[in-house]
């Protein structure tokens, strides 16, 4: 399978998801600053994705600082950390991830405490001795943690989609939007590590992929990632949701998410909210497969997740080619809310949450290797 994102000693390799379907070309991204425009530009998207990105660009930034001493090093930390976080306010995950490796950076500081303690008999020898090691150990320390955080999302990715694919039935067709994939993640994929896993067990799944305007995740991404697969893929515009599930011709669906609140509510891809209302209409059960890094249990309900706004001219153009005329306004809002009502479970890697969210959610985060009902 393709590497969505990887760790090399010459930087941080992506695929670059803006040049698909036409084109599968990995980008070497040598600072941090091109990580951080990696994500901003969407080179590399989805709210898995853009966390291990983050992890990366702060350890290729610490990696290659040029700090000659702890201080200096904890305030190009800082400056890092911050322009990596200014890039999209959506998805939690990228600011989880800035939040693991300040907790990996500050715990070597604490580390190089209690060493120059025990050599207190010599304090200038400690204090030239920590100064000297502390630097290396930080850099390998948020090296190793940036490809631990990879490591763990496929692993959450594969342990989801068991738990997800119990609630597919044999042959049956499963509608997602946007792009919740191994390229959306580290690897194997949210809602389509569910679909792969269904799969993998022998059942007999098709899939209904919304294209999803404006930057068509579902056509140019979706589609090509289960086309690669070899799952049987229909591509549909995002306003042919209805009339299939009016039909009868979808029995599930699937989304990823980028922010899940403590409550359930789920920021998703703008247009998952009408997808979730449309479900509801027809009896259609609407499950969101998420880690547990994107619920933001700090967050009470969906009206306290920021909303991108993103350029509208992503809206009145495609590929450089005007869609609309140049003299109308438009809004490109990236994301909406779906309100936890409409959601019937969230899949992680823990297990399958219910509502009442504000008990299911919190009880994953209690007990390691429970599987919430």
């Amino acid at each position: 399978m393709f590497k969505t994102i990887e760790w090399t000693d010459a930087g941080v390799r992506m695929i670059d998801q803006t040049r698909l379907p036409a084109e599968e070309v990995y980008v070497i991204c040598q600072t941090y600053q091109e990580v951080a425009k990696a994500i901003r530009e969407m080179v590399i998207r989805g709210a898995p994705a853009i966390g291990v990105a983050a992890a990366m660009g702060i350890a290729l930034g610490v990696r290659d600082a040029r700090a000659e001493d702890v201080a200096g090093l904890s305030a190009e930390f800082e400056r890092i950390a911050k322009t990596i976080s200014q890039t999209r306010p959506t998805a939690i995950n990228l600011f989880w991830a800035v939040r693991r490796m300040r907790r990996a950076f500050d715990e070597c500081m604490g580390d190089n405490t209690k060493a120059a303690q025990s050599n207190a008999s010599n304090p200038e020898l400690a204090s030239m001795a920590a100064e000297l090691d502390l630097i290396a150990r930080i850099r390998a320390r948020l090296i190793e943690e940036a490809q631990r955080v990879l490591a763990e999302d496929v692993a959450a990715n594969q342990a989801m989609g068991v738990h997800g694919a119990a609630l597919l039935a044999d042959d049956s067709t499963v509608l997602t939007h946007c792009n919740a994939g191994a390229l959306a993640t580290g690897g194997y994929g949210t809602a389509l590590g569910v679909i792969r896993a269904a799969v993998g067990q022998g059942k007999r799944i098709q899939v209904f992929a919304d294209e999803t305007r404006p930057f068509l995740q579902g056509a140019r991404l979706t589609a090509w990632e289960l086309a690669k697969d070899h799952i049987p893929v229909t591509l549909i515009t995002d306003n042919m949701a209805g009339h299939f599930m009016q039909r009868g011709k979808i029995q599930a669906v699937i989304v990823g998410a980028d922010r899940i609140a403590a409550n359930g509510d789920v920021a998703n891809k703008i247009g998952t909210y009408t997808v979730a209302v449309l479900a509801h209409e027809s009896a259609i059960p609407f499950y969101v497969a998420a880690p547990l890094s994107t619920i933001d249990l700090a967050i009470a309900t969906g009206a306290e997740i920021p909303i991108e706004e993103r350029s509208a001219e992503e809206v009145k153009r495609w590929g450089g080619v005007p869609t609309a005329p140049e003299n109308v306004e438009a809004r490109h809002p990236a994301f909406d809310v779906t309100p936890h009502r409409y959601v019937t479970a969230l899949i992680t890697e823990r297990g399958v949450a219910r509502a009442p969210y504000t008990e299911s959610l919190p009880a994953l985060f209690r007990f390691q290797g429970s599987s919430v009902r």
